[in-house]
């Protein structure tokens, strides 16, 4: 299977939502582009900002939609077309509410699970063939309230704990942008949690 190319990150655009639950896909490609000393810059023909960054020393590029969650698509299919990628060589990274906070997983293909994000990347792309990132910001318990829930400020444990997680998804990285995803998978998931 080919390695990474475009790395995506989900989330709202504003400063009212930065540290919100939803907004966990933001969090990871921020963390990486900072790790690398990188900066977005706002790009309009990919409704978005990008920035390039090098892992395993691949260029690959990073790209954090500048429309709402629910019109995600518009971005992600934009940037695939732009920058002539498949979509099996693209990983995206969401907020996932069916697991606790700091449990990260990957995964290839599937449904959307009720992530609006994910719902209008798979109507543009019309399937749902590339890679996830998981970012686990737990539940909360009743279905009434994971609205405020996602858009919400997760407590300074699961904040500690969602940090804790992306920095694990990090760590493997390299390997996944080698092509290398059940090596990636296999040591993000057996981490102590």
């Amino acid at each position: 299977m080919a390695g990474l190319r475009l790395i995506v990150g989900l989330g709202n655009p504003g400063a009212e939502y930065l540290r919100t639950r939803h907004n966990a896909g933001f969090w990871f490609v921020d963390a990486l582009a900072s790790d690398q000393g990188e900066r977005f810059g706002l790009d309009g023909k990919l409704h978005g900002e990008t920035c390039k960054v090098r892992i395993g020393g691949e260029p690959v590029w990073l790209l954090k939609p500048a429309t709402f969650m629910n019109k995600s698509g518009i971005a992600v299919a934009s940037a695939l077309r732009y920058y002539k990628i498949e979509p099996d060589e693209c990983l995206v990274a969401h907020d996932d509410l069916d697991l606790s906070a700091g449990t990260v997983r990957m995964k290839f293909d599937g449904g959307h699970g009720g992530q609006n994000g994910l719902r209008d990347i798979i109507a543009h792309l019309g399937h749902g063939k590339f890679h996830r990132l998981r970012i686990g910001i737990g539940h909360p318990g009743h279905r009434d309230q994971v609205t405020p829930w996602v858009l919400g400020r997760p407590s300074v444990k699961d904040e500690d704990a969602m940090i804790d997680g992306v920095a694990r998804a990090l760590d493997v990285l390299p390997l996944a942008v080698d092509g290398q995803f059940d090596k990636a998978m296999q040591q993000l998931h057996t981490t102590k949690e």
